[in-house]
């Protein structure tokens, strides 16, 4: 007889299969809490995601934050190792490195400020100069106008239409509005280059101290490969700024002779300007150091600034194809491809900043990997040279058609 349950009715409840698990999957217990509740690791995995964005959120904050402080850092290594060479020299004919490196940057300072100060001197006359032959200026553009188009146009006419114009009052508007920010931009400026400097200083006085303390948390075969990567990096960066020193010698001396040749004032000053703007101020030197020769042939005859500026454009082509990767290959050891796709590289990265220190740090990174590429002696094989292998390769197609024919005429063989 069947079993009934309390209220008499038949009872349809049968035996429920055995749960089954997969192989490798943990058991439904251990994962689920018994009840239906949370399972107890939950909570905490959560936890510890949001912690790891809010860590990560925080870190990229910080970075974007730090970007300028670590640019002014990278920029000032890279200053102390230009300057470790002489440094060096000077400490061990015993001076103190201390008063050597300010020694070093002292001279480095006078030298600039004396530039900047007789190029201002210069730059500030011919501004004068422009401003009181401005009226000449105008009166023969006037002429040339009249000459040329038949008007009859008039300075009076175009200097009050020039002082009642609204275009005029809204640029003094905004140039009033304007002084503001390019105080700040200036102060910014040298705030930078003060951290830069000091940055380097500390960098360049304190060089073995700081290989020391670097050396003392690595073990010996890691200490050994630190301070052959950090000399590496001395040598290929004194090599950059002797290729940079060179190309501006050569910039300068074909643009003297070019101002010379015209009758340009300051000709040995704007070709020392056009050599050092262009080759140590990356992407913009070029545009900086052109401009102010054009500004000053213009004030001799304004056709000298066309000269000029075509001189500039062409010597510019003819130095970033043809002189910039011979010399740069020569003193800094790399491939021209290699050291011009390093700078469009670092300029992508890192603005001007990249483009000027992109070379010399690819040329150490490049030397110090070398040291630990193992290589192999190269097979004499023409193929390398880029000629074609030698080897049989059977009859040519005209060989064949000529035996396919004697065979098939009468009296033929195969393969007469």
């Amino acid at each position: 007889m069947a079993p009934t349950a309390e209220d008499g009715e038949p009872s349809v409840r049968q035996a429920a299969p055995a749960a089954t698990t997969p192989p490798g999957r943990p058991p439904l217990a251990d994962a689920v809490a018994p009840g239906g509740r949370m399972p107890r690791w939950l909570p905490r995995a959560m936890v510890l995601a949001l912690a790891l964005i809010a860590a990560f959120q925080l870190g990229s904050w910080a970075f974007h934050q730090l970007t300028s402080l670590l640019i002014n850092i990278l920029i000032a290594f890279f200053l102390a190792l230009a300057v470790e060479p002489a440094v060096s020299r000077m400490a061990a004919r015993g001076i103190r490195r201390g008063l050597a490196t300010f020694l070093v940057f002292f001279g480095l300072t006078i030298v600039i400020a004396g530039f900047v100060t007789l190029l201002g001197s210069m730059l500030a006359g011919q501004i004068i100069k422009m401003i009181e032959g401005f009226p000449e200026y105008l009166d023969s553009l006037i002429n040339w106008i009249n000459q040329t188009f038949h008007t009859e146009l008039k300075r009076v006419d175009i200097q009050e239409g020039l002082l009642h114009s609204d275009w005029l009052r809204k640029y003094v508007q905004n140039s009033a509005a304007g002084v503001l920010d390019v105080s700040a931009q200036v102060l910014g400026g040298l705030f930078q280059l003060l951290t830069v400097g000091l940055f380097s200083f500390y960098f360049a006085a304190d060089g073995p101290r700081l290989r020391r303390a670097l050396c003392s948390v690595l073990p010996p075969a890691r200490q050994a490969e630190v301070l052959r990567a950090w000399e590496i990096a001395v040598a290929k960066t004194g090599g950059y700024l002797y290729s940079r020193g060179l190309m501006a010698l050569i910039s300068g001396v074909a643009h003297y002779i070019l101002l010379e040749v015209m009758g340009v004032p300051y000709a040995p000053v704007l070709g020392v300007w056009v050599g050092l703007v262009s080759q140590f101020i990356p992407t913009i030197g070029t545009y900086l150091a052109g401009a102010l020769p054009m500004l000053i042939a213009f004030t001799v005859d304004p056709w000298y600034a066309v000269w000029v500026l075509g001189f500039v454009v062409i010597y510019q082509q003819f130095e970033n194809y043809m002189l910039q990767p011979k010399l740069t290959s020569k003193t800094v050891d790399i491939h021209p491809a290699v050291a011009f796709g390093s700078v469009i590289a670092g300029t992508a990265l890192l603005g001007a900043v990249g483009a000027l220190i992109a070379i010399p740090a690819v040329a150490t990174l490049q030397a110090f990997l070398g040291a630990y590429v193992k290589r192999y002696a190269v097979t004499d094989d023409p193929r390398v040279h880029g000629h074609r292998s030698r080897t049989p390769s059977g009859p040519g197609p005209l060989t064949r058609a000529r035996r396919l024919w004697a065979a098939r005429r009468p009296g033929g063989r195969e393969g007469a």
